[in-house]
């Protein structure tokens, strides 16, 4: 197993990609290559860039690629905020959904706050 899959900002974001694709493909038609890609294509970033931060070398491109990740998500809260006030999905399902994304946000900056750390205790002294 790679080892991101053991993280829980992985496991969270990983729900959450498919919990919003399932969720597009009940937009309307017309809405499939507009709202519908871009949540796809949001929250996908989340878990993609999750997983790819952490292959890389170094603690700075893994925050690049956690920031990124982080601004993701972001995209997605609101593609669902404007699903919803556009009748895409059910009070119930945003409800679900917010959570799942709430959750991922959560351990997402638990995670960043870690490499920080990490990152910090491995300057010189002084800087």
């Amino acid at each position: 197993m790679a080892p991101y899959r053991t993280l829980k900002a992985w496991q969270h974001a990983q729900r959450l990609a498919v919990e919003c694709a399932k969720a597009a493909l009940r937009f309307p038609d017309y809405e499939q290559n507009s709202l519908a890609d871009q949540l796809r294509r949001a929250a996908y970033g989340v878990v993609l860039n999750i997983a790819e931060g952490s292959a890389r070398r170094g603690t700075r491109e893994y925050r690049r690629f956690l920031d990124t990740a982080n601004a993701s998500l972001a995209e997605v809260e609101t593609a669902l905020g404007l699903a919803r006030e556009l009748g895409y999905l059910e009070p119930a399902e945003f409800g679900r959904l917010e959570a799942v994304a709430t959750e991922t946000g959560k351990t997402l900056f638990g995670l960043l706050r870690k490499i920080s750390a990490s990152a910090a205790k491995s300057l010189p002294p002084g800087r």
